[in-house]
């Protein structure tokens, strides 16, 4: 479903900070599978969401998602088949627009490309609908602006965005770090729900352990833009957190070192 073969890629060549980010990277994720990523600050996991999603062109590789090669494909034409939400709740939506005219918005961008004709009773109707999953009230603060509503609401409403029209790829990108513990496992939730009734081909970055290794159908790790682990089935099932941290040293020479992932979960 998602193929990518040896991405390489190296941010200000011929410098003094000259810096390889993703160094040969491959990997095959099958259509339905839900991969969490996990890896100290700096392994490469956003510039691996980045090259993804278009942000840049790799250096080298390919990228195919449902058998079309997307290496060269521009950003904004990629952003029809790949939904993306970030750790910001403030990313991804227009906070002076209201929360119906930002769900509008999204719409018409994977249907009719004509912002207008997406607020048709019919289509104001399935908004409502959709919000109504969220069990938020939010279906009746419709005509709330978007930069008004809590972090936890805008983050649910931005899931909704991305998977209204249901993407061929859903990346999330630490999209609850940035929320109370309550409110991020209500996210959490919520996102299990939508991935699993859609089918959706999903990679999370999280710098949660147990959050890790218990979403899903897959753990990978990565190290200096490779990747030293690739975790599913029993093995996944059946490891222990420290038996992780004693596998990673040994896959990437180092212990991990993000500081967050360790205090949270160890």
């Amino acid at each position: 479903m998602l193929e990518i073969e040896k991405i390489t890629k190296t941010f200000l060549k011929g410098t003094l900070n000259e810096h390889t980010a993703l160094r040969g990277l491959s990997l095959t994720l099958d259509d339905g599978d839900f991969v969490t990523v996990i890896g100290s600050n700096g392994a490469g996991k956003s510039t691996l969401f980045n090259a993804i999603a278009g942000s840049f062109l790799c250096d080298s590789g390919r990228i195919l998602l449902d058998g079309k090669d997307i290496t060269y494909q521009k950003e904004h034409k990629r952003a029809k088949q790949i939904g993306r939400i970030f750790q910001d709740p403030m990313k991804g939506t227009a906070p002076d627009l209201t929360v119906e005219e930002n769900m509008a918005l999204a719409y018409s961008k994977s249907t009719r490309n004509i912002l207008a004709s997406a607020h048709r009773k019919k289509d104001l109707a399935f908004f409502s609908e959709m919000l109504k999953k969220l069990n938020m009230g939010l279906e009746d603060r419709m005509r709330t602006k978007m930069g008004q509503l809590s972090g936890g609401q805008r983050q649910a409403v931005t899931l909704l965005m991305s998977t209204m029209v249901t993407p061929k790829l859903l990346l999330l990108d630490e999209h609850t770090a940035a929320l109370d513990p309550v409110t991020a496992q209500k996210v959490l939730d919520i996102t299990k729900e939508i991935v699993a009734e859609n089918h959706i081909t999903t990679m999370m970055i999280t710098h949660n352990i147990n959050q890790a290794l218990n979403t899903g159908n897959r753990t990978i790790m990565l190290s200096a833009g490779q990747i030293v682990l690739d975790l599913k089935g029993e093995e996944r099932a059946k490891i222990t957190i420290p038996e992780l941290m004693e596998m990673y040293q040994e896959k990437a020479g180092k212990a991990l070192d993000n500081d967050r992932m360790l205090l949270s979960e160890v």
